[in-house]
């Protein structure tokens, strides 16, 4: 019988770096995208001493869990994920993770299904290596938009992902910024949602912008823009946005004042940019002075990037739970924040059984 070892010359190997990485342009190469340095290391040798604490990542965002392990001052785990010539995926941990508290890596990012399937078959590697507990770490959930029956005869695919994430031996789930809050109770396990509103809130304090309102781009996103508005300080007004199909929107008028006022669009997900860049017209049309945006997530597909560029916004602040593509780190528009030290301190509170809402006080 080929075993997956005699077969190597039709696999192509996907290495896992191991040294913590300190340089950028090295940051970038290894499939990061992030424009800020990594945060600093944790001061405290708790986690780095304790040999039943692990963290191993699969191959969506290498860069954003070198990230998170510098900053514990860990190693990452060390892994063999390899593909066979027709696609099929091959993993085997290449150390003992009997009893350990092992912390899984893996935003569900494009390409979705395969990196969906990656993350099932290292929770089922890890389950089987008796891992004393299973934490899935997901900086970005993908099928989250499909959360309900919104017209006849349609899945509720964040629902099914949850079931297969359970299925395949996930014991506990780290998530950030959830297109919908209510996700969490698709799971019949522990779930800690993060948000990645004190990084980005952070960055904009520090512009300390003139006049400054937040606004919604849609009346789904109210709570988090008034949340973010709460901490700036500041106004907050609301797009009123109709959809007409999956992926277009009508954007019919802006609710609140933005007469000479500097606008942040505050959404979770940015995916193909056609609500953000007519969100940034109404709000230029309705007197708005510069238009900023920020979102947690750079889905940034099909022709997002072309669209940021032609358009008349200032900036876009997203997070490294996604990695860039070489297209969109190449446009100065789009700036990056990392998540590692939330998602290191996060890590670090549910290890050390400590309370993990204390991040967001």
């Amino acid at each position: 019988m080929t075993t997956p070892e005699s077969m190597s010359t039709a696999a192509t190997a996907t290495p896992v770096i191991t040294e913590p990485i300190t340089d950028r342009a090295t940051l970038i190469a290894a499939g990061g995208t992030a424009k800020q340095p990594a945060p600093e290391k944790k001061r405290s040798s708790r986690l780095a001493d304790d040999r039943r604490f692990k963290i191993f990542c699969g191959s969506a965002n290498k860069a954003l869990c070198e990230e998170v392990c510098q900053f514990l001052g860990v190693p990452m785990g060390q892994t063999k994920l390899i593909s066979f010539s027709d696609g099929e995926i091959h993993f085997q941990l290449l150390e003992n993770v009997r009893g350990a508290d092992v912390f899984l890596v893996q935003p569900t990012c494009a390409p979705v299904e395969r990196h969906i399937l990656e993350l099932l078959i290292m929770i089922d590697a890890l389950k089987r290596a008796s891992a004393g507990r299973i934490t899935v770490v997901i900086p970005y959930y993908g099928y989250a938009r499909q959360d309900r029956k919104d017209r006849p005869r349609v899945a509720i695919t964040s629902k099914l992902v949850a079931d297969l994430l359970q299925t395949a031996g996930a014991n506990r789930a780290l998530l950030v910024d959830l297109h919908a809050a209510q996700i969490q109770g698709f799971f019949n396990i522990p779930v800690d949602h993060l948000f990645a509103s004190p990084v980005l809130v952070g960055y904009f304090r520090d512009l300390n912008l003139p006049n400054l309102t937040v606004v919604s781009p849609d009346a789904g996103g109210v709570e988090r823009a008034r949340f973010f508005a709460t901490k700036l300080g500041v106004p907050l007004a609301i797009v009123d946005k109709r959809r007409t199909d999956i992926n277009v929107t009508e954007v019919m008028n802006v609710i609140g004042d933005v007469n000479g006022r500097t606008c942040i669009i505050l959404d979770d997900i940015v995916d193909t940019a056609g609500t953000l860049t007519k969100t940034v017209d109404a709000l230029l049309e309705n007197g708005a002075t510069d238009v900023y945006a920020c979102a947690s997530h750079a889905v940034l597909s099909g022709p997002a990037v072309e669209r940021i560029k032609n358009s008349n916004l200032k900036e876009l602040v997203v997070t490294n739970t996604i990695p860039l593509s070489e297209e969109a780190a190449a446009v100065d528009k789009i700036k990056v924040l990392s998540v590692a030290g939330l998602l290191g301190r996060a890590i670090e509170s549910i290890h050390m059984e400590t309370s993990v809402s204390t991040l967001f006080s």
